[in-house]
């Protein structure tokens, strides 16, 4: 797998007949990897990590629904209180981030009212803040760290 704009991690990747395998922390099982799976269990280990959020307040693959359409989040970091927090939206390396991949984790948020969004393909990241009494997104250089 191609090398990522993230730290390392000691991953538990497996062969079967079929296809490689990464384990999964957080849905405790071992997922097929793909690319984008890639993308998400490095962000998945930087969020735990690096900015030292707590595994219990991290859901991957969220089911919610909009407009009566099932979506899933990619990651979901809930804050202590149980309220959506950061959503992360994670695409392939070789996906270039473009306009619609910000308009579809605003529709999200739409519906999640998170604090923050990020959207990453491994190899750029980016970060923003909501603003409700502007009802607009600031972008920040990076994500908090996890605070008590």
């Amino acid at each position: 797998m191609e090398k990522l704009n993230l730290p390392s991690y000691p991953f538990r990747i497996k062969n079967n007949e079929k296809h490689y395998l990464i384990f999964d922390e957080v849905r405790k099982k071992h997922i097929v990897l793909t690319p984008e799976e890639w993308v998400r269990q490095h962000y998945i280990h930087f969020l735990l990590k690096e900015k030292n959020y707590p595994i219990s307040l991290v859901a991957v693959e969220k089911q919610f629904t909009i407009n009566n359409l099932k979506k899933r989040t990619d990651i979901l970091v809930f804050s202590p209180e149980g309220t959506p927090d950061i959503i992360v939206e994670c695409k392939a390396p070789h996906i270039k981030i473009t306009q619609d991949t910000f308009d579809q984790i605003a529709r999200y948020n739409l519906k999640l009212n998170a604090n923050y969004l990020i959207v990453t393909n491994g190899l750029e990241h980016y970060y923003c803040k909501l603003d409700p009494d502007n009802e607009t997104y600031v972008f920040l250089k990076e994500i908090p760290s996890y605070k008590i």
